[in-house]
C-alpha cells in the first residue's frame, strides 16, 4: 500500500495538485487544488489502525483542525476529502465512521469526506476518489520493479523532487526583483516635503500650488504636469508618515514581485489616474501618494489574478480587507480625496495588466489592459477639458 500511497500523490500532483504540507516522516500529506469555482483539499494519510477508536479519534482531530481555519484555506463550495490508505481496515466496526460527510462551518455548501482505502476494497474506492477530487487516479502497474519498497521510495522521491521544484518556483516569484525605486521614492517624497516646509509650510495652499499641487485651474491654463507631480508632496508630517509607511510596506512587495521597471510604470500611472479623478471630481488643491499608492493595491489585485491560489493562500484576503476599509474611511471621514484613491486603484491595476508579471509574457492579455488604460485615460481628459 506504501506504493499506492506515493502513485496517488503523484497522480494528484499531475492533475494540478500542489502539496500544501507533509509530515516529516511523508506520511501525512495535505495537497490543494488549483481550481477557483470548487477548491478541494485533500489530506493523504498512510497508516494502519488496528481498532476503529484510534480511525474516530484521527478524523474528529482532522475535522476540529479544519473547522479552526474557518474555511478561510477551502473557500465557498469547497470540501475536504481525508483519505487513509492501509492494508488492512480495522478490525472491528468502522463503517459507521465514513458512512456520512461532515459539515465544514464557514465554508458555505462545503463538506468535510473520509475514504479509507485497503488491499481488499481500491476498486471500489479509487473511482470514489476521483469523482472527488476531479482527478484521474488509475495507478499504471509497476513494470519491471520487483521490489515494492524500492518502487515505494522512488515514487517519494519524485514526489520530494517536484514538491522542492513547487517551492522553489514560488519563492522566485516573491523575490523577482529588489527594491530600488520603493526607497529611492520614499527619499524623493520626504525630502519634498522638507523643502514645503522650508519654503513656508506644507499646508499652505499656496506653497502647494507653486511645488505642483493639483489645482484644477492651472491644469485647465496647460500645466499637465500636474497630474505627476501631486504624488511627491504631502501635506503634514501626519500625511507624509501614513504614505510613507504605505509606500514602504507595498511598495517593497509589488517591486519584488514586477521588477523595478514595472513597478515604476505601475507607480507613475496610478499616479496620473489619481490625480485624473481627482481632477474630474474635487475641485479643491489635492496632493499626496495616495492614489499611487492605492495603485500599488491594484497591481496586487491583478496579481491575484493571475496566480489566484497563491494570492488567497499568502496575501489576499488581507489585501481586499484594505483596500475596503480604506475606501469606507475615506467615504466617512471628510477631506480626503476618495476619488483620487479609486482612480489610482483602477489605474495601479490596469497598468499592472499591461506590464504583466515578469516571464509570464500574456500578449492579448496586456493589449487588452493597455487599450483599456488608453480609452479612459484619453475619455477622462476630454470629460475634463470640454
Amino acid at each position: 500500500m506504501d506504493v499506492l500511497f506515493w502513485q496517488l500523490v503523484h497522480l494528484l500532483l499531475r492533475d494540478g495538485y500542489r502539496i500544501a504540507r507533509m509530515s516529516e516522516r511523508g506520511d501525512e500529506i495535505w495537497l490543494e487544488s488549483g481550481h477557483w469555482r470548487r477548491p478541494t483539499l485533500v489530506r493523504l494519510v498512510r497508516a494502519d489502525f488496528d481498532w476503529s477508536r484510534s480511525l474516530r479519534l484521527d478524523i474528529e482531530y482532522t475535522w476540529q483542525f479544519i473547522r479552526q481555519m474557518n474555511g478561510r484555506k477551502i473557500g465557498k463550495g469547497g470540501r475536504v476529502v481525508n483519505v487513509y490508505v492501509m492494508a488492512y481496515p480495522p478490525v472491528d466496526d468502522w463503517e459507521s465512521l465514513i458512512a456520512e460527510p461532515l459539515p465544514l462551518s464557514g465554508a458555505a455548501g462545503g463538506a468535510f469526506h473520509t475514504l479509507l482505502i485497503h488491499s481488499g476494497n481500491t476498486g471500489e474506492m479509487l473511482p470514489q476518489l476521483e469523482e472527488m477530487t476531479g482527478a484521474a487516479l488509475r495507478p499504471a502497474p509497476l513494470v519491471g520493479e520487483a521490489d515494492p519498497f524500492a518502487a515505494a521510495e522512488r515514487l517519494k522521491h519524485e514526489v520530494l523532487t517536484e514538491w522542492r521544484r513547487q517551492r522553489e518556483e514560488e519563492r522566485r516569484i516573491f523575490e523577482y526583483g529588489k527594491p530600488v525605486f520603493t526607497r529611492l521614492l520614499i527619499i524623493v517624497q520626504v525630502a519634498m516635503f522638507l523643502i514645503l516646509e522650508w519654503s513656508g509650510g506644507s499646508t499652505d495652499p499656496s506653497v502647494l500650488i507653486r511645488y505642483g499641487a493639483k489645482f484644477n485651474p492651472l491644469i485647465e491654463m496647460g500645466e499637465w504636469w500636474r497630474f505627476l507631480t501631486p504624488m511627491f508632496l504631502h501635506i503634514g508630517f501626519l500625511h507624509l508618515l501614513t504614505n510613507t509607511f504605505a509606500l514602504y510596506y507595498l511598495g517593497w512587495t509589488v517591486e519584488r514581485l514586477y521588477g523595478s521597471l514595472r513597478f515604476l510604470l505601475i507607480y507613475t500611472t496610478a499616479g496620473f489616474f489619481g490625480t485624473l479623478a481627482s481632477f474630474l471630481f474635487t475641485p479643491s488643491i489635492s496632493a499626496g501618494a495616495s492614489g499611487a499608492i492605492f495603485g500599488l493595491f491594484g497591481a496586487l489585485l491583478y496579481f491575484g489574478t493571475v496566480y489566484r491560489h497563491l494570492f488567497f493562500r499568502t496575501m489576499g484576503m488581507n489585501v481586499i480587507s484594505l483596500i475596503v476599509v480604506n475606501l469606507l474611511f475615506g467615504l466617512l471621514v471628510p477631506g480626503i480625496d476618495n476619488a483620487g484613491h479609486i482612480g489610482g486603484l483602477i489605474g495601479g491595476f490596469l497598468a499592472a495588466g499591461a506590464v504583466h508579471l515578469p516571464k509570464r509574457a500574456a500578449w492579448r492579455r496586456q493589449m487588452k489592459a493597455l487599450a483599456a488604460a488608453a480609452l479612459l485615460a484619453a475619455a477622462g481628459l476630454w470629460a475634463g477639458f470640454r
